[in-house]
């Protein structure tokens, strides 16, 4: 072995550079690998985001249920928290608006003014959990695609290994290993998109769920107040 050889064998990387692989990867397989670290980075801005915002969305929930309850004039409790993001009051603004229309026109049939409350009450609770749930979907699309994704671009890198052994006339292991690695990172980091975006789809949609439930609870509170008031009217 000459002292070339030997340097070489001293220089080369004993462990993997993810970094050197990109570099290195070609040109489809670095977009593909570009591609999934971008969605990885969204995945976990919406997933830090989402906890956020759900965990202010109870506190403030809490703080109006907990004065709606207790505070006499209703109507400066809304006006004062309907302009500011809290589900809790706009479900209650939507009940208390139905049941004012159903007043104004005169109670004639008490039964379906409590349904078109009911109905105002849900349709609410529905539109909020919709709302807070729409960011998700990427979650959902990233954990089903980017494996995909990633194997596409680890198919692609095969490929050129294989076109490189015929280019060169040589099988050799060191011929392809290289390629190969390259490409099954494409792989790697396709995984590394979907399975936080999966746990994190699946944790966050149950935490939806809940405070879509909560919201359900105070809306039937809310429309059993209304209809007491509608019966003593």
């Amino acid at each position: 072995m000459t002292v070339l050889d030997t340097l070489a064998v001293a220089a080369a990387p004993t462990r993997l550079d993810p970094i050197a692989l990109f570099l290195e990867a070609d040109i489809v397989v670095q977009l593909v690998i570009l591609g999934l670290v971008l969605a990885s980075v969204w995945v976990w801005a919406i997933i830090i985001g989402f906890s956020l915002r759900i965990a202010g969305s109870r506190k403030r929930a809490d703080e109006f249920e907990e004065e709606f309850w207790t505070h006499e004039d209703v109507d400066s409790v809304l006006d004062l928290k309907r302009r500011k993001d809290n589900p809790s009051a706009r479900v209650a603004a939507a009940g208390i608006a139905e049941f004012r229309r159903s007043h104004r026109a005169g109670l004639k049939d008490t039964a379906a003014a409590r349904a078109r409350v009911a109905q105002a009450l849900e349709g609410q609770v529905a539109f909020e959990a919709d709302t807070m749930a729409n960011r998700l979907n990427f979650l959902a699309t990233t954990g089903s695609v980017a494996p995909f994704v990633g194997l596409f671009g680890t198919v692609w890198g095969i490929m050129n290994s294989f076109f490189q052994i015929g280019l060169q006339q040589n099988s050799s292991l060191a011929v392809v290993a290289p390629g190969i690695a390259e490409a099954l990172f494409a792989t790697a980091i396709g995984l590394f998109a979907a399975i936080p975006a999966v746990i994190a789809y699946n944790r966050l949609s149950n935490r939806v769920n809940g405070f879509e439930a909560r919201l359900q609870r105070f809306a039937d509170r809310v429309h059993a107040q209304i209809s007491r008031e509608m019966e003593a009217a």
